[in-house]
């Protein structure tokens, strides 16, 4: 703890001292987006290829510590004091709201990078499957992976004679001190301690490059044309991965720390639950859960559970509210190692960038509400709630010509400058097939 908070960190004794910039770590901050560049800058194709590699070592490097926390004094305890439920907690409005949130981003709920990912599969792709697979998959690691920090955390706590609550922390405490003082303690601790960290970097890159290559994808499917040209891909990667870097500096400096958990508890906060609620009203009442549910079915050629149409309309939409209310209900100001209160600039900061979310949403509402013809406030609100679709999401009931979203000829020159322009789209009797390969788009 000493030498990660002295030596790494050097941190200093609160926001208001942000020091100097600590050059050691901000020399690992470049390679990592460095790293980063080189492995997306193709594209999909590249850095699908590369998620094989960071996404299945971690699991080799987790059952090897796992073997070898299992053989250690005191592991026994430690996953017992993880296996054991304390059922009173359960009565806690904030365990309510922290697995909600934590489920929210260890998913990538409502953040846009799954749907841009997804753009890359072919249209008929059973998606359906792999969101079971996925979430059995994300949850299934969370879970296997409590077993290798608990083992040695039992370990620990038995060396020190107390208690594993004692010894377990939250957050980077445990990833940095809690875990890394315990294999310092074990035989050989060098090479536990090499593997525990080169498993972080991969989890850490892998992540990274899901978020970079989502918000790529997102902005060059806005503007197709323009990045297609030369090697403006390329350039417009690097100028956000330097931006990234640039914006990174402020977390590496003495007072980073303090920096970096304004960010990870605001900007990265509980108003993903809002974002989520706001999407979930869009495609449920808007844009219709029965035409949402068709458009699926045109996708996969079969039809998914019924259930998922009380999910998106009233599951989830109150699952994500009463959360978000809860949270408001159990807030309380952020605060550095239980001792360190921030100042009230700094929290006032911390919500800009939690409101930063939303913000454009009003904002978008309200130039749509001023920009689009109607003679009264209520008709232009009854025509911007009605879906304006293209010719493909069209189903056979949908026969009125006032829901297309442009005439022949404006959607002619759509196409030429379509985000996908390796869609090929059949019509027939208003059931639609677009076929799309993922070489095409990438």
């Amino acid at each position: 703890m000493i030498f990660c908070r002295r030596k790494v960190l050097q941190i200093s004794s609160g926001i208001d001292d942000m020091g100097t910039i600590k050059w050691d770590l901000a020399l690992c901050l470049l390679l990592a987006w460095i790293v980063i560049y080189f492995c997306i800058w193709k594209g999909i194709k590249t850095s699908g290829k590369i998620m094989y590699f960071t996404a299945t070592s971690p699991y080799i490097l987790m059952t090897v510590l796992l073997i070898r926390g299992c053989t250690l004094e005191g592991a026994g305890e430690g996953i017992k004091f993880y296996l054991t439920p304390n059922f009173e907690r359960l009565a806690d409005a904030e365990v309510w709201v922290d697995a909600g949130t934590q489920i929210f981003f260890s998913y990538s709920i409502s953040l846009g990078v799954l749907t841009a990912l997804g753009s890359y599969n072919k249209f008929h792709h059973n998606s359906y499957r792999d969101c079971i697979i996925f979430a059995c998959t994300n949850s299934g690691t969370s879970f296997f992976a409590g077993f290798v920090i608990f083992s040695v955390l039992g370990f620990k706590a038995h060396k020190q004679g107390v208690s594993v609550a004692e010894v377990a922390e939250s957050g980077p405490g445990l990833a940095f001190i809690a875990y890394p003082e315990a294999v310092a303690q074990m035989p050989i601790s060098p090479l536990w301690s090499i593997l525990f960290f080169f498993m972080i970097i991969l989890l850490g890159l892998d992540s990274q490059f899901v978020g970079v290559e989502g918000f790529i994808t997102a902005i060059t499917d806005l503007f197709p044309t323009h990045f297609k040209k030369g090697h403006r891909k390329e350039m417009f990667i690097g100028v956000t991965c330097i931006i990234s870097f640039l914006l990174g500096l402020c977390m590496v400096t003495n007072g980073g720390m303090y920096v970096f958990q304004i960010f990870d508890f605001y900007s990265g906060s509980r108003i993903i639950l809002v974002v989520a609620f706001l999407e979930c009203i869009a495609i449920g009442y808007l844009y219709g859960v029965d035409r949402f549910y068709d458009n699926i079915e045109m996708m996969y050629g079969f039809r998914i559970p019924i259930l998922m149409k009380w999910m998106w309309t009233v599951v989830t939409p109150l699952f994500t509210i009463i959360l978000f209310v809860l949270n408001g209900y159990t807030y309380s100001e952020l605060t550095y190692n239980r001792t360190y209160h921030y100042p009230q600039w700094a929290i006032g900061l911390g919500w800009m960038m939690a409101c930063s979310s939303i913000v454009f949403v009003p904002i978008v509402i309200g130039y749509k509400l001023y920009q689009h013809p109607g003679d009264t406030i209520l008709q232009r609100i009854r025509l911007l709630m009605k879906p304006k679709l293209r010719q493909h999401q069209l189903r056979v009931q949908d026969t009125d010509p006032d829901e297309l979203i442009q005439d022949t000829e404006t959607h002619k020159m759509e196409e030429q400058t379509s985000p996908y322009p390796g869609y090929h789209q059949v019509v027939d009797n208003g059931n639609a097939s677009v076929n799309q390969t993922r070489e095409t788009k990438a």
